[in-house]
């Protein structure tokens, strides 16, 4: 035993200069980390030079106050910009962030710098692990104004968010769908607009797991959501679920940067939200049927093979432990990483297509998956690079106008169509059930 110990030992410092080797030699990994360190000397100068505009950070200071001082009713926590709107997670997170920072202003945007950098590397490690785009096109990840200034100069929740977000798609490149499901869950209990990608994850679960593994990564994700929200769940129940979750407000059309074109009567008008909920769903069923499920035969096909997938194993069942069963069943088939980044970001773009109001801040929403989004499209270069510099130009026009925010409308709309037109990932690797052994025999995950 000590002797297989030593060996072990003998052998890790040389598996790990051959792993640094291997990294050396992949110019993406390279260019990655030349990109992170260049733009934490950029966000360094930015926090240093460029002065700081307060937009919500008092709001949220004086909402972590009372949730300190022990309010538990969402209904009287408060802000200079407004009622509380956002689960308990955000709650918790700015309290820490109030304590390492005194809630002071300079020592939060250094947290937020090096929020921003961690962001930027998990995303940088996606693009990698799915090797979509060129290597000289990660640098565009980068060159955001307006994310920089999301970051470190507005301190912004939804940077929280987005980060545990990207944390829980790496999970699921490595097909850890539990704790992928707890970390978005996490990202949820910070801003609901995580919410927009849970379609195409569930589609992936499905895809992945059967139903007692999809079924125990959702009771996962939601005792997330009960523990996090439980202070306020025993004192004031309905409080925490109105405001913490509803799914009904209408923001400010002035703010808008999408959609301004409209006027502020339709904007705010109920139908037009209806048919923007309803071009949603609509979009999703028909990516779902044509393109997700395309080699399953469609969406129809797709859920009739899981069904009858479904009543077998029910059927044998009882020749099992439900442990025994859980083990051998839970995961089914080894997923595409591309396919899977593919689908998660463009469920979300179909969602900010169809939203009604986008601020400023909600371009960290999808920005990071927008270099993605453009070269799984067959556009040529120049035209998807002239597609991202539109986008960016939009988001930075203060405040927006009909023109910037047609622009806006016009390029997600190509954009979508290249997406509409793109030839479909694979979605399993080698079409085979991924195996895992134990011992000598192999065995279902």
């Amino acid at each position: 035993m000590a002797a297989r110990s030593a060996n072990k030992d003998k052998h890790s410092p040389h598996r790990s200069r051959t792993f640094i080797r291997k990294l050396l030699e992949n110019p993406k990994v390279a260019f990655a980390f030349a990109l992170l360190l260049t733009d934490a000397l950029l966000v360094s100068l930015i926090i240093a030079y460029v002065p700081y505009t307060k937009i919500d950070w008092d709001a949220y200071m004086s909402q972590v106050s009372g949730f300190l001082d022990g309010e538990r009713d969402y209904m009287n926590l408060k802000g200079d910009t407004g009622p509380l709107v956002y689960p308990a997670g955000f709650l918790y997170i700015y309290s820490a962030v109030e304590f390492v920072t005194g809630g002071q202003v300079y020592p939060a945007q250094i947290l937020f710098g090096i929020l921003y950098i961690l962001n930027l590397g998990i995303i940088l490690f996606i693009y990698v692990k799915t090797d979509v785009l060129p290597w000289w096109a990660l640098s565009l990840l980068c060159l955001s104004k307006r994310m920089h200034s999301i970051f470190v100069l507005r301190l912004f929740n939804d940077c929280f968010a987005m980060t545990l977000l990207h944390a829980a798609l790496c999970s699921f490149l490595y097909q850890k769908w539990h704790l992928g499901l707890v970390i978005f869950s996490g990202a949820v209990s910070v801003k609901m607009n995580v919410l927009l990608y849970a379609p195409p994850l569930l589609l992936l679960m499905f895809k992945a797991m059967d139903i007692a593994g999809v079924f125990s990564a959702l009771v996962g994700a939601a005792l997330v959501q009960i523990l996090l929200g439980l202070p306020f769940l025993l004192a004031h129940p309905i409080a925490y679920l109105s405001r913490a979750f509803n799914l009904g407000r209408v923001f400010i059309h002035f703010w808008s940067v999408n959609f301004k074109f409209v006027p502020e009567q339709v904007f705010v008008s109920k139908e037009f939200a209806v048919s923007l909920l309803a071009t949603h769903l609509i979009l999703l069923a028909v990516f779902t049927h044509y393109r997700w499920c395309r080699h399953e035969g469609g969406l129809l096909s797709f859920l009739r093979s899981r069904f009858f997938s479904m009543k077998l194993r029910a059927a044998i069942s009882s020749s099992f432990s439900f442990e025994q069963f859980y083990n051998r069943h839970s995961n089914l088939m080894l997923l595409n990483k591309e396919h899977i980044v593919t689908t998660m970001f463009v469920g979300n773009f179909i969602g900010i297509v169809c939203a009604r109001s986008l601020h400023y801040q909600f371009y960290s929403w999808y920005f990071y998956s927008l270099p993605y989004l453009l070269w799984r499209t067959s556009f040529p270069t120049l035209l998807r690079l002239v597609l991202f510099v539109a986008v960016e130009f939009c988001w930075n026009v203060y405040p927006s106008s009909n023109y910037s925010s047609a622009l806006l409308l016009c390029a997600h709309l190509v954009i979508l169509w290249g997406l509409w037109t793109a030839a479909p990932e694979y979605p399993y690797v080698n079409g085979k059930p991924r195996l895992k052994t134990r011992g000598n025999e192999p065995k279902r995950c």
